[in-house]
């Protein structure tokens, strides 16, 4: 394991790296991902206890004694797994956009 050496910053050299073009660009990539993954988990978690406390519209058949209620429970528990592995996927490259702000908060 690589052990990081670890730097003093000053005040002035974090108001500098928070205005970093590099800085800014790891942000943005950040937020075009974790707000719209956010707002579809929270949109399909709490649809299950709305539909099922308001409408019937789960309580139909889906194949023999299972209703769409117990398939979209289900479902819930594969978007998770789903989210968790698609995150993981894009925390690589959020990763690489945290070393090159590093690096350049480095050379200042």
């Amino acid at each position: 394991m690589e052990a990081r050496k670890t730097k003093a910053y000053s005040e002035s050299d974090y108001s500098s790296i928070v205005q970093s073009p590099s800085f800014q660009a790891l942000l943005s990539e950040k937020k075009k991902f974790i707000i719209p993954v956010t707002i579809f988990f929270f949109c399909f978690y709490f649809a299950l206890p709305i539909l099922t406390s308001y409408s019937t519209v789960l309580n139909h058949k889906f194949i023999g004694s299972i209703t769409w209620a117990w398939v979209f429970a289900f479902m819930q528990f594969v978007m998770t797994w789903g989210l968790c592995m698609l995150y993981s996927k894009k925390a690589a490259k959020f990763d690489e956009l945290a070393n090159q702000v590093i690096q350049e908060g480095g050379n200042r």
